[in-house]
């Protein structure tokens, strides 16, 4: 299947998820903001309450993953807009309690409990999705389209939700968040469904075991990643940089640019051997934002960070896809996802004592160490080929 057929099967699919993931992309820069300075709290705080989200995308896995294997993926997509819909409307409600910090904080994890659960259901069924359409030899070219997607939301979701939270405070993100998914929903409405890829259910530590190693590597390279969602807006602040819109930028506009310009090479090369340079990348990018002394350093820091992690997700995920039993690619696609879930949520609350303890640039310091470390995995990978599953 060339390319171009490879795009036009994926459009709708690639377009709802930007949709979606815009509901995670506006209150990036603003949501720390809003818990650390209009509700007083802590940036251990901001960090449980950032990394929270993650921590229920990881639980709800190989529940999203079976639903998408045994009743279709279209259903678990409709299933996270739904759920996504609900989150928005918790961060309505917790503004009613504003003048009582602890409830409204209390109210924004369950609105993020909610968002993990529905990011999770939408982007285990478009990757289960995609796959099911054009075929596992194209496993890469999805994650590159669906990341795509994903990160222009956050990319361009950041400055938007910035320019909303200036003008009419944290109640706009959270209608925009309400509403957003419903337009998703309205896209996925009308898309055919692909039949269920499973006839039962598999256990979640069966596939589990098929993709560790890559998720590991995973795991390692999205610390960079969960340490420019958390704390750049606070580091910006700090240093009386302005806000931190632009820095999101750079980091969805490289991201992007990287998997347009390069995203075939996973399916061409092999996914370690593209997750071995590009973890590099992503290394000296958290080690320029460390040391930057003005804003144009740590926009660059923040491209190479962006530019590194595109193309390390989809590397380490063609080795899990390649590795992974054919009747259960979303619940694999799932297993695999859950080792980002585990490095954003333990990460967030881990990197929130470490910017307690030796400063909010430290996160990128320590960011460099910990990225550096998914070059082992990328480099084990490509001397243990996958067996047949």
């Amino acid at each position: 299947m060339s390319s171009e057929n490879v795009f036009r099967r994926l459009l709708p699919i690639t377009l709802a998820v930007f949709v979606s993931f815009l509901t995670i992309g506006l209150p990036l820069p603003v949501l720390p903001l809003h818990v650390h300075d209009t509700l007083g709290m802590s940036a251990l705080i901001v960090g449980i309450v950032v990394g929270s989200q993650f921590a229920a995308a990881l639980l709800s896995r190989a529940w999203a993953g079976n639903l998408a294997d045994l009743e279709g993926a279209k259903r678990a997509v409709v299933t996270g807009c739904i759920i996504a819909t609900l989150s928005g409307g918790v961060y309505l409600v917790s503004l009613v309690f504003i003048d009582r910090p602890d409830l409204s904080v209390g109210l924004l994890l369950l609105g993020r409990l909610l968002l993990g659960c529905g990011e999770s259901l939408i982007a285990t069924g478009s990757l289960g999705w995609g796959i099911g359409l054009v075929g596992p030899q194209n496993a890469g070219k999805v994650m590159v389209w669906v990341g795509i997607a994903m990160y222009a939301a956050y990319g361009l979701g950041a400055p938007a939700g910035v320019a909303l939270y200036a003008g009419h405070g944290f109640g706009a993100i959270a209608l925009a968040t309400t509403l957003t998914p419903l337009l998703a929903l309205s896209i996925v409405a009308v898309l055919r469904p692909i039949a269920p890829a499973a006839t039962r259910r598999v256990p979640f530590y069966k596939v589990l075991g098929a993709v560790w190693l890559p998720g590991l590597g995973l795991a390692f390279c999205s610390i960079g990643f969960g340490g420019m969602t958390a704390f750049i807006a606070l580091l910006f602040a700090q240093r009386a940089w302005g806000d931190a819109s632009l820095a999101f930028t750079a980091f969805g506009g490289a991201f992007i640019g990287a998997r347009l310009l390069f995203g075939h090479l996973p399916d061409r090369l092999g996914g370690a051997r593209v997750a071995l340079v590009c973890v590099l990348i992503e290394a000296v990018g958290q080690f320029l934002i460390w040391g930057a002394e003005q804003t144009p350093l740590a926009y660059a820091g923040a491209a190479l960070t962006g530019f590194g992690y595109s193309l390390a997700f989809p590397g380490f995920g063609v080795e899990a896809v390649r590795r992974a039993p054919p009747q259960s690619r979303a619940l694999a696609m799932g297993a695999y996802v859950a080792f980002l879930d585990v490095a954003l949520g333990v990460g967030g609350p881990v990197t929130g004592l470490i910017a307690n303890r030796f400063g909010v640039d430290a996160v990128f310091l320590a960011g460099a160490a910990v990225v550096a470390c998914a070059m082992i995995i990328a480099a084990r990978l490509m001397a243990v080929p996958p067996r047949p599953a």
